[in-house]
């Protein structure tokens, strides 16, 4: 039988990134949590945790992070049911991108969230390797462009993002005067959300261009747009995003006519539960995209 507070351990260490944020989560001393997670290694005779160069769970460590996950969902569900166990709220962790937490996040789950008296637990990731932090047992669900689920889990086409590629009509005649060529998108910087951030490279492979270009890094949807009307650089802004700056011609597109659409998918535990089915529900009537 597995002692679920040594998981609960586990998963807050894994959660708080290091053993005295976990103690102070769980109301323990941090020696008091290392205790708890290595009874558990003893207990599988075998480590959950790699300790460094980065705290991280072992592929045993990851197992178990995805059993607590999908435990916790299904408490939740028992808990409708026996309203005596139930807590004041439940908690569920989700790794998203952060131009969707911009955009229609809010709006799609907000009222769902008030019904279930559900609280999140946002991780911000790029959309290209938000399942990564699922496969690690991180997260109970993910927002990625990925539509192949890792074992055990299922995923839900929601649609297409559209990306265009903006900044302000004095940089467009400044860098792209003479046309959107190879010539001006080497010299011409642009803005990148992060060092995983791939939809420049992917627009500009889909134009034809697989050189490298000057660029600022930003990790804000929110700032990434105010360089761009800086007219610090061009970027890949959901169009969604810059509705108002695109009907108010404050940003234009470097390229008329071209743009990148990113198919997202939702990812979440089979045996996530029904409030878990719930939410998926939630978003795939929400239909923020176009198909």
């Amino acid at each position: 039988m597995i002692d679920y507070k040594l998981l609960e351990a586990l998963a807050t260490v894994i959660e708080c990134g290091g053993f005295e944020r976990a103690g102070a989560a769980l109301g323990l001393t941090q020696s008091a949590v290392s205790q708890r997670i290595r009874t558990l290694e003893i207990r599988l005779g075998q480590p959950v945790l790699v300790r460094s160069p980065a705290l991280k769970a072992t592929p045993a460590g990851q197992r178990l992070l995805n059993h607590v996950q999908q435990v916790q969902l299904l408490e939740r569900d028992l808990a409708r049911s026996i309203p005596a166990i139930s807590e004041p709220s439940a908690r569920l962790r989700i790794a998203l991108n952060a131009d969707t937490l911009a955009t229609w996040w809010a709006e799609a789950i907000g009222a769902f969230c008030s019904d279930e008296a559900l609280l999140l637990d946002l991780v911000i990731e790029d959309q290209d390797i938000g399942l990564r932090r699922m496969r690690e047992g991180d997260v109970a669900a993910c927002l990625c462009s990925s539509p192949q689920p890792v074992a055990g889990a299922r995923s839900v086409p929601l649609g297409s993002m559209a990306y265009l590629p903006l900044a302000t009509p004095d940089y467009v005649r400044r860098h792209f005067g003479d046309g959107f060529n190879e010539q001006s998108l080497e010299t011409a910087p642009a803005i990148v959300f992060g060092p995983n951030d791939q939809l420049q490279h992917r627009f500009l492979a889909q134009c034809g261009f697989h050189g490298s270009v000057p660029h600022h890094l930003c990790p804000s949807s929110e700032g990434f747009v105010k360089l761009a009307l800086a007219g610090m650089g061009y970027g890949m802004i959901p169009e969604m995003q810059a509705q108002r700056e695109l009907d108010a011609g404050t940003l234009i597109s470097i390229a008329p006519g071209k743009s990148l659409q990113v198919q997202l998918y939702w990812h979440f535990w089979r045996h996530g539960g029904g409030i878990m089915d719930r939410l998926t529900d939630t978003l795939t009537a929400a239909k923020p995209f176009t198909y």
